[in-house]
């Protein structure tokens, strides 16, 4: 299984508004949380989502 999930243009967009320095911490859990949801792609909503519910 490929652990990369597809990321829409906006949910990219946003991502890149996290600082760098825990990026790829957020992108690990934004993936987990899709995976989680049994979604195939991350969308803008789905970062959204992750982002409050970890108080940003």
């Amino acid at each position: 299984m490929d652990n990369d999930l597809p990321w829409t243009a906006d949910a990219q967009a946003k991502l890149k508004n996290i600082p760098f320095f825990v990026r790829a911490q957020a992108r690990k859990r934004i993936e987990d949380a899709a995976r989680a949801q049994a979604v195939d792609q991350v969308t803008a909503n789905l970062v959204e989502q992750v982002r409050l519910e970890l108080g940003q």
